[in-house]
């Protein structure tokens, strides 16, 4: 069995347009994988551990595992490991830090959904909760987006907006302003991300203040409910993912992501349809992530 480190996985340089077609290419064989819902345990609070289990089509021989937990008051508050397998001969290949796959891939698949659904002339955006997973997204993003200028609002809490600023500064792709209430982050705001943890209530109370063709992605889910039954359309990487939601029979229009990207759905139809995007993660992309990385470093 290998032991494959947080180090070993980030010296490898592997590209953020790397992790989004990595993404891609799960979602797209999708329903050619066995792929049992999350089994979540909560010891306290919202603190939590989830088993995230998925075995690969046939031809990529590999079963894998992730178990990822969030702990108030640990640093970093989420954690994460992977068992991969060779799903053949049943021989465990590697025990895989997930920390970096975790944040890679949940970036990609927000990046991913974000030029997927966002309006066709998104040009401000929105970030709230900047820790590794906002990181990761902002450089899927802004890497995938180099023809473009992104106007992008951040969120002020402790110094964390002013470090991505810092961080981001060889981006000349990027504008960036920070501001100190959910009131200026989210009004005419074309894309709204959320990377937020932990939230005991809604952080925008007034909905209205999400303007018309709005995409919203809230990556951990919380903190948008009131949105769930007043936006156009909901999207999410997996049904069974949403529909435990309270609201989740009351959602105007529903579509999993990977239906647009078969062409089997249109997605955004105006650029006036405000969209919710649900892209909670999917065992699915750690264990196919897990695997590439196995591939390279055997």
């Amino acid at each position: 069995m290998k032991r494959i480190t947080n180090n070993d996985i980030v010296n490898l340089n592997i590209s953020p347009i790397q992790c989004i077609d990595w993404v891609r290419e799960a979602f797209i064989m999708k329903h050619d994988c066995q792929l049992p819902a999350k089994m979540s345990v909560h010891p306290t609070g919202n603190d939590f551990f989830t088993t995230m289990p998925c075995l690969l089509p046939a031809s990529y021989s590999r079963f894998g595992a992730k178990v990822v937990s969030r702990i108030v008051g640990r640093v970093p508050a989420l954690k994460s490991d992977l068992m991969l397998f060779n799903s053949t001969t049943g021989e465990l290949l590697a025990l895989i830090d997930c920390d970096w796959i975790t944040a890679m891939r949940t970036g990609a698949v927000a990046a991913l959904a974000i030029k997927t659904l966002r309006n066709f002339h998104a040009t401000e955006y929105a970030f709230i909760g900047l820790g590794s997973t906002a990181r990761a997204t902002l450089t899927c993003l802004l890497e995938s987006c180099k023809d473009e200028h992104l106007n992008i609002r951040l969120f002020k809490y402790k110094d964390q907006a002013e470090k991505i600023v810092s961080e981001y500064s060889n981006y000349s792709n990027a504008t960036f302003t920070i501001v100190d209430n959910t009131t200026d982050l989210v009004k005419d705001a074309d894309v709204v991300v959320s990377c937020i943890t932990d939230a005991n209530g809604l952080l925008v109370e007034d909905e209205s203040l999400f303007k018309p063709g709005v995409l919203v992605v809230p990556v951990h889910t919380r903190g948008f409910q009131n949105c769930d039954t007043t936006f156009d359309k909901v999207f999410a990487d997996d049904t069974d993912h949403v529909k435990g939601f309270k609201y989740f029979s009351q959602f105007k229009e529903f579509h999993q992501i990977e239906e647009v990207l078969k062409g089997e759905n249109i997605g955004r139809a105006s650029d006036d349809e405000r969209i919710l995007s649900y892209n909670i993660g999917l065992g699915l992309h750690d264990v196919l992530y897990a695997s590439r990385i196995y591939d390279i470093l055997k």
